[in-house]
């Protein structure tokens, strides 16, 4: 085994990495100005102990902790097996979210399974609609078919600074630079899902629920005094 791929697969290497990057993010909101707008009713489902479906970006992933009130209730999110995935996760993790890990071997039965178990626990379900490996800003049918079986209400959420850094990854995930400002938002998706949608309701929906992703995300930047581009070229 290669010295770098050792490093790379140390326990000890790695708890390092999740406990600075938990760091620099908690360092990095708590020293900007942050607007929250459109939460009061997810935290509201949230505190009666109804879950809900938590959709974003996977560029926007990073600040999911602080668009979901931990102190108001469960939420799990879905992070992939992978090495970045598994680290990704473990982030969330100190910051208080769970984790259900995605696997190659996992089939999306055993999958499904258990998020509906983990929603008829209470616990509210986080997903990246472009995750894990993309297309940047393409949604998957995934949160259409677990607002179908599980009957959850859907939310969309969005975070923007007003000056980030670029990570060098397949969506150009975002940080935000700390002693700035920022704006976190957060909308209803209010589509109905049919119990038994045909190919092309479920089609249908899937782009409808980007075209949401899309909108709140774009807002949230405009909000934030910054440019709106074309991400799909951008972040691919």
């Amino acid at each position: 085994m290669s010295l770098r791929k050792k490093i790379a697969d140390s326990r000890r290497v790695n708890r390092a990495i999740e406990g600075l990057f938990a760091a620099y993010i908690r360092f990095a909101f708590r020293t900007s100005r942050w607007s929250r707008s459109g939460f009061e009713e997810m935290d509201a489902c949230v505190r009666r102990g109804e879950p809900v479906i938590f959709v974003l970006w996977h560029q926007r992933l990073i600040m999911a902790p602080y668009l979901f009130d931990t102190s108001l209730g469960r939420i799990c999110a879905l992070t992939s097996a992978a090495r970045a995935g598994r680290l990704a996760g473990q982030i969330l993790v100190r910051l208080g979210f769970e984790t259900i890990p995605m696997s190659s071997h996992k089939r999306h039965v055993a999958l499904s399974r258990e998020v509906l178990r983990r929603t008829r626990e209470g616990c509210s379900i986080g997903i990246a609609a472009d995750g894990p490996r993309g297309p940047a800003r393409v949604s998957s049918t995934v949160p259409v078919v677990w607002a179908r079986m599980t009957g959850c209400r859907v939310f969309t959420v969005a975070f923007a600074g007003k000056k980030v850094i670029r990570l060098p990854t397949w969506d150009q995930q975002m940080l935000p630079l700390p002693f700035s400002r920022g704006v976190l938002m957060c909308r209803e998706w209010t589509d109905e899902v049919p119990k038994k949608p045909t190919d092309a309701e479920a089609e249908s929906l899937r782009l409808r629920l980007e075209a949401s992703l899309d909108a709140i995300t774009d807002d949230a930047d405009t909000a934030a005094g910054r440019r709106i581009e074309n991400r799909k070229a951008d972040a691919g």
